[in-house]
């Protein structure tokens, strides 16, 4: 009976649909990177005193090593706080946030926990690593939905013939494949960023970020055919050098918002 009702749940657990985690764990290393080498020193300094030696790549990633913690906040409350919704045509200040929260209020929420100088320690280490990965999610152009498609994930496609999905392929396929470690990717970026670019992306608007993934969510999906798309090397020649800004800009901005961050909490 036990192993009957092992099977039984763990068939539940394949047929429940699986949350996105944007980037995978390559590009959300990379953003962390590109970050670490543009905050000011007295930003590197507030983020040691909440995370010691952690490096904002290495935190870029806890928000999704964590989902299969547990406990009630992780599985009952965090899984909106990775992407926002906007349909099409809309902007995010017209529909905000629903009621369970999403990427842009807990982003407002952690931060305030980062401020606040009574906040416990561990709690604002959750909150930190959390923003660092919020902030990289949002520059995700799927991770800014539009409400009809779980951000892609419900787009079956075919990636250089292997079945997936258009959010996976955003995530992780078509970065990972490109066979660089995320120090390597970081490197090779952040080279490319010259400094009138930093200029022009040094942004800590929230919102700025989601209508710049919005518009872009809204050119990079396959035409409709009557058998599953198979994308391949045509597509990356398309979209590879919008996902390679995207990870640059989060780069920038992740910057741009921490230094903001823990100026407004001096």
């Amino acid at each position: 009976m036990i192993y009957k009702t092992a099977l039984a749940l763990a068939a539940m657990a394949i047929c429940l649909p699986s949350p996105a985690a944007a980037w995978g764990q390559t590009g959300h290393r990379v953003i962390g990177k590109i970050a670490d080498e543009r905050i000011s020193g007295k930003t590197r300094a507030e983020i040691e005193t909440i995370l010691g030696a952690e490096d904002l790549a290495e935190a870029s990633t806890w928000a999704d090593e964590e989902r299969s913690n547990p406990a009630t906040f992780w599985q009952t409350e965090a899984g909106p706080y990775h992407y926002v919704t906007v349909p099409e045509g809309k902007t995010y200040a017209e529909v905000g946030a629903p009621d369970e929260g999403d990427a842009l209020s807990a982003l407002e929420r952690f931060s305030a926990t980062v401020r606040d100088p009574n906040t416990m320690q561990a709690d604002k280490a959750l909150a930190l690593r959390f923003i660092v990965h919020i902030v990289g999610d949002v520059h995700q152009p799927l991770h800014a939905g539009s409400g009809d498609d779980r951000g892609g994930n419900d787009v079956k496609v075919r990636w250089f013939g292997d079945d997936t999905n258009l959010h996976s392929v955003w995530d992780s396929q078509m970065i990972e494949g490109q066979n660089l470690s995320y120090s390597e990717y970081a490197n090779w970026l952040g080279r490319q960023i010259d400094p009138a670019e930093t200029i022009a992306w040094w942004d800590a608007n929230p919102q700025v970020w989601i209508g710049e993934s919005t518009a872009i969510r809204d050119t990079i999906y396959p035409e409709a055919t009557a058998e599953m798309p198979n994308l391949g090397y045509a597509y990356q020649y398309e979209h590879l050098a919008t996902a390679e800004q995207r990870l640059q800009q989060g780069g920038v901005r992740l910057a741009a918002y921490l230094d903001e961050l823990f100026d407004q909490g001096s």
